[in-house]
């Protein structure tokens, strides 16, 4: 069996397999159970520098296809978000990826001060979410100054690893992943939810969710991903990418890798697939590696770009 580990940013994961921010780990516990049913990794979900209410429920739905959520980036705010941090630390040693998220760049500045003193193993900085337009305004990735001066804000209170969250809802994104790298990111987390989209139900005449508009996120924006982590990987070959948006089994894992990821972020399959996602989707990469004689998972990262 092909070992699956590797390196990101010059931390050590088990497997490129991480939880994406905000689907199930809320709380210590539960982000260090993810860890024990198998994941590399696990990233927090976004922390606030105060409390953040969210949207109303229903907050989510999902079909076969796809998932929609407005759930709008709740949390209990920093104070809490370092008790978690401070737990969860406690309970594993697996990477720990701190997801951040602010309405102005001063907050995004105050908030990674606070996170840095307790040590996350990347800082992950979420810019990009498009179910809070119409409290926010548009998301700082649409625009590559704010993104840059996010970042810039970021890097000079951290050493630690950066990774920004790239959106899809944008002209260009390999243009905002250049500005980010050179304002200070180390590394690239591509792609957020697609959209905002809407559904209704038709005989009640009702959103079906309270916000009426929402992320896309499941299989059918899988190669919406592919195509994004492909597009930087191939104008930013020395920037690691988590891949994340759709990966729905091994071989979608696989795929991503080989456009150029290096982790890839799971958050809809668990709707779809349950806890035994993890051990089943690391057999999957194993068993294809092995039957292709591939010795280290490393060597198929950005494979496609070689053929």
């Amino acid at each position: 069996m092909t070992k699956l580990d590797i390196d990101f940013c010059g931390v050590k994961f088990a497997n490129p397999l991480v939880l994406a921010s905000g689907v199930l780990g809320v709380t210590a516990g539960s982000l260090a159970r993810v860890v024990d049913l198998g994941a590399g990794g696990v990233t927090t979900k976004s922390l606030w520098r105060a409390p953040h209410p969210g949207h109303k429920n229903p907050v989510m739905f999902g079909t076969e296809h796809y998932f929609m959520n407005a759930v709008g980036l709740s949390d209990a705010g920093l104070e809490k978000g370092i008790e978690t941090l401070t737990e969860l630390k406690e309970r594993t040693d697996a990477p720990l990826i701190a997801n951040i998220v602010a309405g102005s760049i001063e907050d995004f500045g105050a908030i990674a001060e606070s996170v840095d003193i307790l040590q996350p193993d990347i800082i992950e900085i979420n810019i990009s979410c498009p179910n809070v337009e119409s409290e926010l305004g548009k998301p700082f990735a649409c625009s590559c100054q704010d993104a840059a001066a996010v970042t810039k804000v970021v890097r000079a209170q951290t050493k630690l690893p950066i990774a920004v969250k790239l959106s899809p809802n944008v002209e260009n994104i390999v243009a905002v992943g250049k500005a980010v790298v050179d304002a200070g990111a180390d590394a690239l987390t591509a792609i957020n939810t697609v959209g905002p989209g809407m559904r209704w139900n038709i005989d009640l005449r009702t959103p079906l969710l309270a916000n009426k508009v929402g992320g896309i996120s499941g299989p059918a924006i899988f190669p919406i991903t592919v195509k994004a982590v492909y597009d930087l990987h191939a104008a930013l070959p020395d920037t690691p990418i988590i891949a994340t948006g759709g990966i729905n089994s091994g071989r979608d894992a696989l795929e991503v890798m080989m456009a150029g990821g290096t982790l890839v972020g799971v958050g809809t399959a668990l709707y779809y697939h349950g806890d035994g996602f993890w051990e089943k989707t690391k057999q999957e990469m194993s068993d294809w590696l092995d039957q292709n004689n591939f010795k280290n998972l490393s060597d198929i990262i950005g494979l496609f770009h070689k053929t």
